[in-house]
């Protein structure tokens, strides 16, 4: 008996062509060129979840670095010298406290000094 496919061929389609919705011209209206994009657009967001934790890490350090220079110390030694004290803020939290409360971080370093 034959096997006739364009139900499942057409659901396949539908899937994908729903998934190239926002995208341009031929990649939201053929399912080939719809489909290498999707597979290139899923490889690349995997990628970046990846990515985004070490971008925002560097972020955080050049806020922590920026916040604690003006008063003598650079950013080793300010995280040498929490781990010393045994103070701990994770550098996400430190980075929020240099943007939002500076005289907080002047009170940390002070600590650390």
């Amino acid at each position: 008996m034959r096997i006739k496919r364009s139900v499942t061929a057409r659901k396949r389609h539908k899937k994908i062509l729903a998934m190239t919705k926002g995208m341009g011209h031929t990649r939201q209206a053929s399912y080939r060129k719809g489909h290498e994009a999707i597979l290139k657009a899923l490889s690349y967001s995997y990628r970046d979840r990846r990515n985004r934790k070490r971008d925002f890490r560097a972020l955080w350090v050049t806020r922590i670095n920026a916040a604690v220079r003006p008063h003598g110390l650079n950013y080793s030694k300010f995280i040498a010298g929490l781990l010393e004290k045994d103070i701990k803020l994770n550098r996400k939290m430190l980075a929020e406290i240099a943007v939002r409360s500076p005289q907080t971080i002047e009170q940390l370093v002070a600590k650390v000094k």
